[in-house]
């Protein structure tokens, strides 16, 4: 699916593509000085800002989020550029990769978003409506590093790979979906009943 079509099933900001464009452009130039993201060439960045995107197609609206290891910026850049009017919390250890975040919410002017450098589990002063994560850690782990973040209707939004069915046989998740879109399983647990 291209780009273009799936903005049009998508509610997204007015102003996304031509965010993104000045993204692809910002990643291609710090990336070959930083190595900010394995790949860089334009397809695999839309690929990316794709699969990103894709899930505010299936999930409920939320108001904040925070993005667990955003690195380059998937998916939690790409989110807060496609809906300015959520709070936008992303999480990242990695100076590097901070100071690139930064420079692309300060070039963008994104008021919605907030870059914190440090490591979830030593975070204790936001509390999110939804949690995304990308390729950092298995689903477990992820829930029990944050606690700390969450509210006691915290949705999670955990974009995963071909683990998915052994991750979700070690928690005790009853209200959740897997929706695939081609490599991709998009783990997302509901806001209510849940009890881990």
């Amino acid at each position: 699916m291209a780009l273009k079509e799936l903005l049009k099933e998508i509610n997204i900001d007015k102003e996304f593509e031509h965010r993104c464009q000045t993204f692809i452009t910002l990643l291609q130039q710090w990336g070959k000085v930083h190595n900010l993201s394995g790949r860089l060439d334009k397809e695999d960045i839309i690929e990316n800002i794709e699969d990103s995107i894709y899930p505010l197609k299936f999930i409920e609206k939320y108001e904040s989020f925070a993005d667990i290891g955003t690195g380059a910026g998937y998916p939690g850049l790409i989110l807060a550029m496609a809906n300015a009017n959520a709070k936008a919390y992303l999480i990242e250890p990695r100076l590097k990769r901070v100071s690139f975040l930064n420079f692309v919410k300060n070039t963008l002017e994104l008021k919605n978003v907030e870059v914190i450098a440090n490591r979830v589990e030593k975070i204790n002063d936001i509390k999110v409506d939804l949690i995304t994560s990308r390729a950092v850690t298995n689903t477990k782990l992820l829930l029990d590093l944050t606690t700390n973040i969450k509210k006691d209707d915290t949705a999670y939004l955990f974009y995963k790979g071909t683990l998915l069915e052994d991750e979700i046989q070690q928690v005790k998740i009853n209200n959740y979906d897997v929706v695939n879109r081609k490599d991709r399983n998009y783990l997302y647990i509901k806001k209510e009943n849940n009890d881990f």
